[in-house]
């Protein structure tokens, strides 16, 4: 008996090693599964995340636009510059406030500041170029349903002729550091220069979208 359990011995030990082998083995393989699965999945998430980011920069750029709108009913003017904006609107000896802090926040630049965009600058002149395409050639000016912003866009180039040639601009990245010029504004703009996975009227790169009062 006991030479029995002595040739068993190492049988067994030999056996228990092979089976440690075994999941040793198995586990590598679904750490290796799982990492796959995990590279497969960041693309998406990432991607995502990015949509959500532009939803927000979009409704934060409306609520901006919104705020615009407000402040030309209160004081048949158009701000002229962020700041007077958040201020709000003086109404005799009051102030009514058109604009959250959140919201005068851009989320896509680091620096967190909105370009402030004039009716004669490029950036407006290329977003109704870019919105009369996207309309079928309907021109801008006749999309503007509120008359005391029919008086706010006095100035307003004509959109005429406009061609769709398929040319884009690329996107070079980064961040637009300049600063805009002083004066009443009738919008703002991201400065982030990257293609956007969302597109808003039509236009797939965050500075060239202008969120105004004057189109819904």
């Amino acid at each position: 008996m006991k030479e029995t359990r002595d040739t068993d011995a190492p049988a067994a030990t030999a056996r228990a090693r092979g089976q440690r082998g075994y999941a040793l083995i198995a586990l590598l393989a679904l750490m290796t599964v799982m990492m796959i699965a995990a590279m497969a999945v960041a693309p998406s998430v990432r991607h995502q995340s990015r949509r959500d980011l532009e939803a927000e920069a979009i409704a934060r750029g409306e609520e901006v636009a919104e705020a615009i709108r407000a402040f030309f009913h209160y004081t048949n003017r158009l701000p002229t510059s962020m700041e007077e904006l958040q201020e709000g609107a003086p109404l005799g000896t009051k102030k009514i406030q058109v604009l959250r802090a959140s919201a005068a926040r851009d989320p896509l630049t680091r620096s967190g500041e909105w370009k402030t965009i004039k009716v004669q600058d490029r950036e407006f002149i290329e977003f109704l170029r870019a919105l009369t395409l996207y309309t079928n050639g309907l021109q801008p000016q006749r999309m503007i349903k509120d008359n005391k912003m029919q008086a706010a866009a006095q100035g307003m180039p004509q959109i005429a002729n406009v061609l769709d040639l398929g040319h884009e601009e690329e996107a070079p990245g980064g961040e637009d550091t300049s600063t805009p010029s002083k004066g009443p504004f009738i919008g703002v703009a991201s400065r982030s220069r990257r293609e956007s996975v969302i597109s808003y009227y039509g236009i797939e790169r965050h500075d060239k979208w202008v969120f105004t009062p004057l189109f819904k």
